[in-house]
Order: C-alpha cells, then structure tokens, then sequence
C-alpha cells in the first residue's frame, strides 16, 4: 500500500473500484487463514485472456504493483512443479518485473520461458502439423507408387530382357551366318593354288596298277612328282608333253609309297566311266596361278588336311554345258583363256 500512497493520483486510484477489487483480492495474502495457491491459482485464470491485471492495454497499471509486490513472496517460494500449473501468472510477473523497476527491491523470479505461440500461429501450426500427418501417407503412397512403377518398369525390364532375348536370338541367328561367312571362306576357291603345268614324263605306279606317275614343270627349279588315279583311263604316253591344270599347295604325301607333291585335275561324266585331266588354253604360261572372278583371296601355303578343305570345295568344280571348268559357275581362267575339257556337265576331281 505505500507503493500506492506514494503516487500522485493515489486519490484517484483509491476511488478506482476495479482498483479496489484488486486491493480487496491481495488482502487474502495478508491473511494467514487463507490458502494462498488458490488465490494464485484464481489470478492465473484471470490472467489467461490478459496481460495485466487492470486495463486492456500491454501498460501496467497501479492493480498490477500492489498485487506483484504483495504475492512475489508466495510466488518465488513455489515449487516447479507448482509453478508449472501457473503459466498464465508467471508470464505475467516476468513482465511486470522487467516492465518496472522492481531489481532493487524484489529478488527475480526466475522462470523458465516457452516460445509464445499466437493463437493464429497455432492454427496454422496445427494445419500444417495435418498436412504434414497426410503427407506421411503419400510418402507411404508415393514409396508404393514407386513399388507400383518399379513393377511398371519390371515389364520395361522385362521387355528390356527379352529385346535382349530377342537380341540373342538376332546375334544365335547371325552365327550361323557368321558359320557360313568362315564356311563359305573355307569354301572359296582361292584357298587353292591352282596353276598350269606341263608334263614331261609319265609311267606307271611301281605298286598300283590303277596309278600313274608323273614329273611336271610348274616353273619352278625342280619338277614336281604327282601320282595320279589315270592309269585305268589313258596310258603314259598320253600325259607326255601335255599341260595340265593341278593343284600345288595340297600337302605333300605318300600314295602306295611314291610321294606326290600334287594333285592333277581331272573331268568325270557321271558314271566315271570317262575321265581325262583338264585342258589348260594354248598359250597359257606354265605356272601361271588359274585366277576365278571375285574370288582375290590369298591361297593357302599348305591346304590343312585336318579341315577338309578340299573336300568341301571340289563338290562345286564342274564343266558347264560347253566343257569350260568352272567353281560355282565361275570359270577357270588364264591368261590365254579358260580351262575346258571335252566332257560338258562333268564333276572336277
């Protein structure tokens, strides 16, 4: 009541019935009989829509003083947990004590703030909070979603997989024409080293009668020794002095114990009752290579016997219906001309 008395208007304030109301409420903390936390505890209510005491405003009036002064006592002997079930007043006397100059004359009440939340903010708050709420769903919904399109994009894989099926199929389907690109490559005439030579001796297989021996110039330092099946179909003096067409690079090799360093061409009709070596052209170069159009590859050094080779390319020699040799219709050519035989539509051995 001093801190009243000591103002100018104390007068005017003393008259003030909302002021007296508060006097009047203080007056319960000067009584011992009166519970004093149920006091504190009726200001806390009344303290929920206010900030001061008396008036509407954020400025505090004479009701606010007298009633800090009088329950500062009460209140800083509180518990925490006491104090926890005030908020509304202990947010009232920490404004009041640093809106007045109470440092000197009351000891701080100490209190533990929380963030002021406006009502409004509180609202916006709770919405986002259920926003936030839904969107835990759609993160549920969109990881679903993603399982739904990872099971979407299992077709794409799936799909993915079986072009890649597809492509393996495609790339299974190419290998046989890859097979058939390296058959046909071991297939191609120019693996054989076909030349023209001329033969200067012949005689008969010391140990074969169905054989025949001959010595042919293919232009190099020494003739070579071919044993050739022709005994049962012309006799030595046949062969003698008569060019040839023959294969040099087949590898050499004994037959009935004569070595052979070739093999000499021949035409056959179809129930090999006639068979005659091939024509080479007068005029053609002895050891001069037969050449085949298209066919510009690199003979062989020595024909592989392992693979065959010639026996899977003499099945296509033949002489068409003029009697010209020909490999898959291609014919035999020199320098002078083609190879021919007198026998048309014959196989080449």
């Amino acid at each position: 009541m001093s801190i009243l008395k000591s103002s100018k208007d104390a007068a005017a304030l003393v008259n003030d019935n909302e002021l007296i109301k508060w006097i009047g409420f203080v007056e319960k903390f000067l009584v011992k009989s009166e519970a004093p936390f149920k006091a504190l505890t009726e200001l806390n209510e009344e303290l929920i829509t206010k900030s001061v005491v008396l008036g509407n405003g954020l400025k505090p009036s004479a009701a606010d003083v007298i009633v800090f002064s009088v329950i500062h006592s009460n209140v800083i002997s509180l518990s925490s947990s006491d104090r926890a079930k005030l908020p509304h007043l202990l947010r009232w006397m920490d404004y009041i004590q640093n809106k007045e100059e109470f440092a000197k004359l009351f000891e701080t009440v100490s209190i533990e703030k929380t963030q002021f939340i406006p009502q409004a903010l509180k609202t916006v708050k709770k919405v986002e909070d259920s926003n936030a709420k839904k969107t835990v769903p759609e993160k549920k919904d969109s990881s679903s979603s993603e399982k739904v399109d990872l099971k979407e994009k299992k077709p794409a894989d799936s799909t993915k997989k079986s072009e890649e099926v597809s492509q393996a199929a495609v790339d299974k389907k190419k290998l046989p024409e890859k097979e058939v690109d390296k058959k046909e490559e071991e297939l191609s005439v120019s693996l054989l080293k076909i030349q023209i030579g001329l033969i200067h001796k012949a005689w008969k297989h010391p140990s074969a009668d169905s054989l025949l021996v001959e010595e042919i110039d293919i232009g190099e330092a020494k003739c070579r020794q071919v044993v050739s099946g022709l005994a049962k179909y012309c006799i030595p003096d046949q062969l003698t002095n008569r060019r040839v067409v023959l294969i040099t690079n087949v590898k050499p090799g004994k037959l009935r114990d004569v070595m052979s360093e070739g093999l000499v061409l021949c035409a056959s009709n179809q129930d090999h009752t006639v068979v005659e070596p091939l024509i080479a052209p007068e005029g053609a170069k002895i050891g001069e290579c037969v050449t085949f159009s298209g066919h510009d590859g690199k003979p062989e050094d020595v024909l592989n016997p392992k693979k065959k080779q010639l026996d899977k390319i003499t099945p296509h020699l033949s002489t068409d219906g003029t009697g010209v040799a020909t490999f898959k219709g291609i014919p035999f050519m020199t320098s002078s001309g083609p190879c021919t035989s007198t026998i048309p539509n014959a196989s080449i051995k």
